[in-house]
């Protein structure tokens, strides 16, 4: 267990620290041209080297529909969730002696406009709401899934892994997580559906795992088979040192207490229950464990853009998305030890 956790470790703590450390003495563009090539090139050519090499017969069609209850699950809790939060709200009011001065400030406004009586724990303004969803439903399977699924089960399975992250990427991003966005960010009069649909058929990375499912029994030259393969190799340390990059970035520290639920669920509850439905339905062994580490992947990058896109909370989504990082090193050695 040891030399397996460290094979997946490795690159991520190697890379990711690089990111952080190096960041300052990039130019300013770097992490989004490296975001774009990973999104257009890197990602879409691992795909589509691994749906060539991958084994699709047997259960791994369930993958697609594991992936969509998870989403559906991650939406369900987050509800639940906040409704809690606003039943703590109604139940348990600090008094204003405990409160800082700017919420001191806030709360002599609210009482003059006679809005409220005492301040409540959580602010939750309908902006914080559409990212609190998006933090706890929609994971980063893309760029850390599938580069820390490899290292640690059986190359076999590795097409769960790919149908689940594509999947994902376009039920989850582009369906599920655009319609969270708009409908709770703000009005914009040119988001038509089939803006969606255009978006959902552009998305590169379908593409290409359709042109490496189709064309498995086709064999390329032996250069351009090598050369598909090693861009896994590259790909994998290119995502983690954008993920290093975009935590140096991060600036969501003040919302941190609201980012625990989120976290929570999208790194403990959501894989937990993933592994037990999966257990019942006779799903075990590597499967099982692909689809677990999958569901507890950290929060999505794409939940940021989405946030900056309809004007939703910029720092509860970079809160979730540094806690999940760091709480994925917790948790990976807890997954293997039980659903391996």
């Amino acid at each position: 267990m040891a030399e397996v956790l460290f094979r997946a470790y490795s690159p991520l703590i190697l890379w990711t620290g690089l990111g952080i450390l190096l960041f300052r003495f990039l130019p300013q563009s770097f992490p989004r041209l490296l975001g774009r090539s990973l999104y257009w090139v890197g990602i879409p050519l691992e795909i589509m080297a691994l749906a060539r090499q991958a084994d699709f017969s047997g259960q791994v069609g369930l993958a697609p529909f594991v992936t969509i209850a998870v989403l559906l699950l991650g939406l369900a809790l987050s509800w639940v969730s906040w409704r809690g939060l606003h039943y703590l709200n109604q139940s348990w009011q600090r008094p204003p002696e405990v409160l800082s001065a700017i919420e001191q400030d806030l709360l002599a406004t609210h009482i003059a406009e006679g809005s409220v009586a005492a301040a409540p724990l959580f602010d939750l303004a309908r902006h914080r709401k559409g990212s609190f969803f998006l933090a706890a439903t929609l994971g980063n399977t893309g760029f850390v899934g599938l580069a820390i699924v490899p290292s640690l089960v059986s190359h076999d399975y590795l097409s769960w892994a790919v149908f689940y992250s594509v999947t994902h990427n376009l039920i989850g991003i582009y369906v599920v997580g655009v319609l969270v966005a708009s409908y709770f960010g703000r009005t914009q009069e040119q988001n038509h559906w089939w803006i969606q649909v255009r978006d959902m058929l552009m998305v590169p990375s379908l593409w290409a795992f359709a042109i490496g499912f189709f064309t498995r029994s086709v064999a390329l030259p032996v250069v351009l088979e090598s050369g598909l393969n090693a861009s896994i190799w590259l790909v994998i340390p290119s995502a983690f040192l954008l993920t290093g990059i975009r935590l140096s970035q991060l600036k969501g520290i003040q919302s941190l207490r609201m980012a625990l639920i989120p976290v929570m669920l999208k790194t403990m509850v959501l894989p937990l229950v993933v592994g037990v439905g999966l257990t019942l339905l006779g799903i075990t062994g590597d499967p099982r464990l692909v689809m677990v580490l999958m569901a507890g992947m950290p929060s999505a990058f794409a939940g940021l853009i989405l946030a900056e896109e309809y004007d939703l909370d910029r720092d509860l989504i970079t809160s979730s998305i540094a806690l999940t990082t760091v709480t994925l090193l917790l948790m990976i050695p807890v997954w293997v030890t039980l659903f391996h």
